[in-house]
C-alpha cells in the first residue's frame, strides 16, 4: 500500500515525513517530486575496487546545464532534504526522466525508516542528454510498515549514508567486512 496524497500531508504534519524545501505543487496522487541539486561527481579512477576507498570529485551544474554522457556514471543528489521516520521511501525516475533516458539510479531506490539526509542518486544516460540544477529528477513514494521498528537508519552505528549532506556520496562498500 502507498501513500496518498492526504495520507502524506497528514504525516508532514505529524512530523514523521520532512521535506525541505516543501512545495505544495510538488505533491502529486500519491508520490513527491523531488530535484536536481547543484553537484554532481565522478569517480577519479576508471577502474572501481569494492574493497578500497573510491574518491569522487564534484562540479557544480553550470547554470546553463552540463550534458551528461553515456558510458559515464554520475553521482548526483536532490535538492531536498528528506526525514522518514515511520514509512519506507523508495526514490523512483519521473516519467518525464526517463523519457530523456536518464536513469536515477543503479539499485538504490529503496531508503530504511530513519534515512535522514539528501538522497544521493546514481545517474546514468542512454545518449548525451543536457541536465539542469533545480529540474525534476525523481519522485518519492512512501509505504507504511508493518510491524515496530527495532533500531532506525539514523540510529544505527554502523549506518554508512545516515545525514547525507548536499552534495552525491561514493560508495562506502569499502567500510564492510568482505
Amino acid at each position: 500500500m502507498i501513500l496518498s496524497d492526504t495520507r502524506i500531508l497528514e504525516e508532514f504534519e505529524k512530523g514523521t515525513i520532512k521535506i525541505e524545501p516543501y512545495q505544495r505543487e510538488c505533491l502529486g496522487s500519491n508520490s513527491y517530486d523531488v530535484h536536481l541539486g547543484k553537484w554532481l561527481a565522478t569517480y577519479k579512477e576508471h577502474i572501481l575496487d569494492a574493497k578500497k576507498h573510491n574518491q569522487i570529485e564534484y562540479f557544480e551544474i553550470p547554470e546553463d546545464g552540463f550534458v551528461l554522457y553515456p558510458h559515464i556514471f554520475y553521482l548526483g543528489v536532490t535538492k531536498e532534504y528528506t526525514e522518514t521516520h515511520a514509512h519506507v521511501p523508495f526514490l523512483e525516475g519521473k516519467s518525464s526522466t526517463g523519457r530523456l533516458g536518464i536513469d536515477i539510479h543503479a539499485t538504490a531506490g529503496k531508503g530504511d525508516v530513519g534515512f535522514c539526509g539528501h538522497w544521493t542518486l546514481e545517474i546514468s544516460v542512454k545518449q548525451p542528454v543536457k541536465v539542469y540544477k533545480g529540474m525534476p529528477i525523481g519522485q518519492l513514494i512512501y509505504f507504511p510498515v508493518d510491524g515496530e521498528i527495532e533500531v532506525k537508519y539514523n540510529q544505527k552505528k554502523n549506518a554508512k549514508y545516515s545525514g547525507q549532506p548536499d552534495k552525491p556520496i561514493e560508495s562506502m562498500m569499502w567500510k564492510n567486512a568482505f
